[in-house]
């Protein structure tokens, strides 16, 4: 009997020492998850502090830009009051440097009545525009619409004391460009350009996309293709404009897409998205290890992708982490024009397909084309740098040849010169529509080049 009573203490006893040291183990535990959350909640705060400085000190260095240029507008816009109060006849003179003691004076450059292929015009323009502008209407639903966007003076341009040699007036765009006569004189010739749209320093992107992308964005629940790209020199801010990962043309269209997508018409529809780049005459999948892939023609005369691998997105977040995937597998170099250039051409497509038969019933794309560049620009560089620069030149001058072949109506088309033309075939041809944005540097050291970025476009 008393051993019975003693063996039930024992067992009572360990049951409360095993209790006990539960408990002594569910307090370290609950101590242990406390410190982690104070420690993850320290440094999410120290995170949050070290983001805000960023912020703040990048804020501070906007502001300080920002102030630059204002100082610099309002010397210049003194200078210019001088230079009016000493020329009260109204002459036209341009400022003067600090070597010159007259100011360099303004000659509107000659309207030869030829187009860009040097035909002569009857007072109209290449793709029906008119020279003047008074009789132009702006058509957002043209087959090919041309569009400008003027980025502003950076820091390094205002620090060196560049000009804005661009002038946006409405729908016109006049660039002054810097020559010599033959008896040394320098002087400055004034060209005009009129576009279908011309944006400013001050337009956003939401300002460039209301104009170019949106309309696109329409047609293309109505069936159709749909192309928008950008072209300009190096440095000059088409992937800004074309690829920000936050404020880039393909991501407002993707807002609006998926907007759409909640009508009851477009339930049966689903949005997916392939990206891809053209290096050096060849097709590599961004989204599936820089894969080679084949541009081919179907029965019907299309251009198929062969290989494209194609993601299946429900909102905007997937779209953007899909792009910062295949946009850090994208080609990049650095040269003398561009610290961060980009070596490809990188063409993102989004594709509405059918829920039920996966048949395609409109097609999006948004092309950030390479850089235009000059061997002089590139500078001292290697054998690969140059050889992808010839192979940049030779794909842009293809895209030319065919946007004068549409332009004049010829019975042939050249789109297999280059895999960028043949890529971009169902762009020019059929049930399509196109928007070319062309971006432009502004300050005088850049000149020649946004003339010829000009006649490109004008084109």
């Amino acid at each position: 009997m008393l051993r019975a009573q003693y063996q039930q203490q024992q067992q009572q006893q360990q049951q409360q020492q095993q209790q006990q040291q539960q408990q002594q183990l569910q307090r370290e535990r609950e101590q242990f998850l406390q410190e982690q959350q104070e420690q993850q909640q320290q440094r999410q705060r120290e995170q949050y502090q070290q983001q805000l400085q960023r912020e703040q000190f990048q804020l501070q260095q906007q502001q300080a830009l920002q102030q630059q240029a204002l100082q610099l507008q309002q010397q210049q816009q003194y200078q210019q009051q001088q230079q009016q109060q000493q020329f009260p006849g109204g002459r036209n003179f341009k400022e003067a440097s600090d070597e010159e003691e007259d100011p360099i004076p303004i000659q509107e450059a000659k309207q030869r009545g030829l187009d860009a292929y040097s035909v002569p015009t009857n007072g109209k323009g290449t793709l029906g525009r008119s020279t003047s502008g008074s009789s132009y209407a702006n058509d957002m639903t043209a087959k090919i619409r041309v569009c400008v966007r003027k980025r502003p003076l950076n820091s390094k341009e205002i620090h060196r004391g560049e000009k804005d040699m661009a002038t946006v007036a409405g729908r016109q765009l006049a660039v002054d460009e810097p020559k010599v006569r033959v008896d040394m004189t320098k002087f400055i010739e004034r060209h005009k350009f009129i576009f279908d749209e011309v944006f400013d320093t001050d337009a956003t992107n939401e300002d460039v996309y209301r104009k170019t992308a949106f309309p696109l964005v329409q047609y293309l629940f109505e069936g159709g293709k749909a192309t928008c790209f950008a072209y300009g020199q190096t440095g000059s801010g088409k992937t800004f404009t074309m690829l920000d990962d936050k404020q880039g043309l393909y991501v407002l269209a993707a807002r609006d897409i998926f907007v759409l997508l909640r009508n009851p018409g477009n339930s049966h529809l689903s949005v997916y998205i392939g990206f891809y780049e053209i290096y050096q005459g060849q097709l590599h999948d961004l989204l599936n290890n820089r894969k080679k892939l084949h541009a081919r023609e179907d029965n019907k005369g299309s251009v198929v992708i062969s290989g494209l691998k194609e993601y299946e997105i429900v909102n905007v977040e997937g779209l953007m982490q899909v792009f910062e995937y295949g946009n850090n597998a994208r080609s990049t170099g650095s040269t003398n024009a561009n610290a961060d250039s980009s070596r490809s051409h990188a063409i993102m497509q989004i594709v509405l397909k059918d829920r039920s038969t996966k048949s395609v019933e409109g097609k999006l794309s948004f092309i950030d084309l390479a850089g235009s560049e000059r061997g002089a620009d590139r500078g001292e560089t290697d054998v690969k740098t140059r050889m992808e620069g010839a192979e940049i030149n030779k794909s842009l001058l293809a895209l030319k040849e065919c946007i004068r072949a549409l332009d004049q109506d010829k019975k042939h088309t050249p789109f297999r010169q280059s895999k960028l033309t043949q890529v971009l075939k169902d762009s020019f041809v059929g049930n399509s529509r196109t928007c070319m944005v062309a971006t432009i540097s502004p300050n005088n050291s850049n000149s020649e080049h946004t003339l010829n970025t000009l006649r490109y476009a004008d084109r």
